[in-house]
């Protein structure tokens, strides 16, 4: 025994240099299954290999990573070629891989990958095909074994969000020989039913293997073709088959499938009450604008009124017709006051002041005044201020003017 304890250090160095030599351990190959599969930024592969008792730590460095021919998934069967080593920092062992190829299901996911490329060449999985589901179907297509978990989520769903939904269900194989033919053939019974406007199909989680028929060509072209909106919920949410990528929508689980595929009542019916709630407002303040357009159109309409307009040209003709009175009046009063001065000042200056100053006016028989002696006739008129008297002529004698 040694004198002096190890340290952890040296003792991890000694099993690594011991696992080292060991021929052994050396230029090996293992068969398993990947779980935890993960792919670092810097290129190295990390996972753990496993059987039915047992698992293991393996590496695949960047530069034996590169020259793989297919991508590692969680759940492949492989064959890895390397050796057995210490991972000193962590002091576990693990298995260096240099080579790995594909053994069983590894198999079947090259020819998923092969199967997948020549569909989408096709444009099978294009966006463009995708069907939008129906906001309330009338009824619920289900494509899955009968009495599994699968049926009895989706039911659970159902029942909870949409109470008395219609479900149709046609059980199915999902799995084994003749499974994909019995899918395709039972989509397009339950899409011939008038009553069914949306289908889930699935079944539950399983290895590739298991879920092999939800890959096959034949299931993938008929879930494409089909006329009504299909929803997708096969294994878990890991598990991603060429139906998935076939169908309009992909679901996680069942329970989200359902959740898709049937609206909650309770939801509906609150979508309703805003909306009445939205259109009654919009109705209100519609009549609102529409009243106050009328009210702006009829108080142009009452001032454009012909009848309007004539009873105020009416109004403006009385009040000119008053006005034109009224001046009239003032200049019949003005001219008749002005008439009267003037009258005054005639019968002032006038002959019958003369007249009433003792003399008189001879007037001919016309009753107009003579100026010449020489107009005199037998008789004469004279005028005096308050009245006039017919006089015999006897003589005239006319004088020459000075």
């Amino acid at each position: 025994m040694r004198a002096s304890p190890l340290s952890i250090t040296e003792l991890n160095e000694y099993v690594r240099r011991s696992l080292a030599g060991d021929p052994m351990l050396q230029g090996i190959a293992i068969q398993g299954e990947i779980s935890n599969f993960k792919q670092h930024t810097s290129g190295h592969l990390y996972f753990t290999l496993k059987d039915e008792n047992s698992r293991l730590s393996c590496v695949m460095f960047r530069q034996y990573a590169q020259y793989l021919r297919f991508v590692p998934k969680d759940g492949m069967r492989i064959v890895l070629s390397g050796s057995v080593g210490l991972y000193t920092v962590a002091g576990t062992y693990q298995f260096y891989g240099e080579a790995m190829a594909a053994d069983g299901s590894g198999a079947l996911y090259e020819l998923y990958l092969k199967t997948k490329e020549a569909l989408q060449k096709e444009g099978l999985f294009d966006a463009a095909l995708k069907k939008p589901l129906p906001l309330l179907p009338s009824g619920v297509g289900i494509v899955t074994a009968k009495g599994g978990a699968v049926l009895r989520d989706i039911m659970t769903v159902s029942n909870r969000r949409f109470p008395g939904m219609p479900l149709y269900l046609r059980s199915v194989q999902v799995q084994g020989a003749g499974a994909a033919e019995d899918l395709s053939q039972a989509l397009l019974e339950i899409a011939s039913l008038p009553e069914v406007e949306v289908i889930i199909i699935g079944r539950g989680g399983g290895s590739l293997e298991d879920l092999w028929a939800f890959n096959e060509e034949i299931l993938v072209r008929a879930v494409a073709a089909c006329e009504k909106p299909i929803i997708s919920a096969v294994g878990h949410e890991t598990d991603v088959t060429l139906t998935d990528y076939a169908a309009d929508v992909r679901a996680a689980t069942p329970s989200a499938a359902a959740e898709l595929a049937v609206p909650s009542q309770e939801e509906l019916l609150q979508r309703v009450y805003h909306t009445e709630q939205r259109l009654h407002s919009l109705g209100i303040q519609r009549m609102e604008q529409l009243k106050a357009r009328v009210n702006l159109l009829d108080a142009s309409m009452q001032k454009n009124n012909p009848a309007q307009k004539l009873s105020l040209l009416q109004l403006r003709f009385q009040t000119l017709l008053a006005q034109l009175h009224r001046e009239t009046a003032n200049q019949i009063q003005f001219q008749a006051t002005k008439l009267q001065h003037v009258i005054e000042r005639f019968e002032q200056s006038g002959p019958m002041q003369t007249l009433k100053r003792g003399y008189t006016i001879a007037l001919d028989d016309t009753g107009k005044p003579m100026q010449s002696v020489t107009q005199v006739k037998d008789y004469v008129r004279l005028r005096f201020y308050d009245g006039t008297a017919r006089l015999k002529t006897i003589s005239t004698e006319q004088e020459k003017p000075s």
